[in-house]
């Protein structure tokens, strides 16, 4: 149970992988720099590191919120990233225009949660042939994520990745069930933990807010469960980023997270 991306194994009770950059693509400067940032920390830390932006954000709460730089200008950013850093890709997928927009920037195709059950994006996806991470909607039960896996699965791509992001608890909130990720692999595929999504408090007013002290804690948890790979947005500076602003990790403070995450996980998944 795995998939291998540039030699980087997500699965088979591996060391995780990081998946981790910022929300979206903000300008050229900060997504460069961030991603070098990072892929110096994990090298650091020998973590595996899969860079992870969005070309736009379809699924702004506010009509006014930044959505992004224009499609052509932010996906070359990704690409002229992955290529000179030598990373791979991750970038969210709105419509199946977009899989061909994309096209050779991004490894790995993003499923946004809201579009878990959208069925025709996701088996186009699937068509792409690239790794497929479908992140669980707020409304599923982990168990309901079978149907999401087998519409990618029906086209003959068996690469894909489930990750959880907490679901709708109440008004404005979210709750993360650790059973979930179990329940998840289960369904034979690697599991992921997005810490960072799973602290916000959506549409709450005119933007979605967040708790990101809980950003460690769910990390540290998730880790302890035994998961394949670790989903954060980080930011060089959370507070004036364009978008999740009160969800995301100071890239400041990546490194000492990570060094006690790689230990939970040596000792949940017994190696050196």
């Amino acid at each position: 149970m795995s998939v291998t991306l540039n030699q980087i194994i997500i699965g088979d009770n591996k060391p995780f992988v990081l998946i981790a950059g910022p929300c979206v693509v903000e300008n050229e400067k900060m997504i460069f720099e961030t991603a070098e940032a990072i892929k110096k920390i994990t090298s650091d830390l020998r973590i595996p590191f899969i860079f992870k932006s969005s070309f736009k954000k379809a699924n702004r709460t506010n009509l006014k919120s930044f959505t992004g730089l224009g499609d052509d200008e932010a996906i070359a950013i990704l690409k002229k990233t992955g290529n000179q850093l030598s990373l791979g890709i991750v970038t969210d997928i709105h419509t199946e225009s977009d899989i061909e927009k994309v096209g050779d920037a991004a490894d790995i195709l993003q499923i946004p949660a809201f579009l878990s059950r959208q069925t025709d994006l996701l088996i186009a996806a699937g068509k792409a042939g690239k790794i497929i991470n479908i992140k669980k909607g707020q409304f599923l039960a982990p168990e309901d994520m079978k149907h999401a896996a087998d519409k990618v699965a029906s086209t003959g791509n068996s690469k894909i990745l489930l990750t959880e992001r907490g679901t709708t608890f109440g008004y404005h909130n979210l709750v993360v069930d650790m059973r979930s990720l179990v329940i998840m692999r289960d369904l034979g595929y690697p599991v992921v933990m997005d810490a960072t999504h799973a602290v916000q408090l959506p549409s709450k007013d005119l933007i979605s807010g967040g708790q990101p002290v809980f950003i460690k804690p769910l990390a540290r948890a998730a880790m302890a469960v035994g998961i394949d790979a670790l989903f954060l947005e980080v930011h060089p500076d959370p507070k004036n980023a364009l978008s999740d602003a009160a969800s995301q990790l100071p890239l400041s403070e990546l490194y000492q997270l990570l060094s006690e995450l790689k230990e939970i996980d040596r000792i949940t998944k017994n190696y050196n």
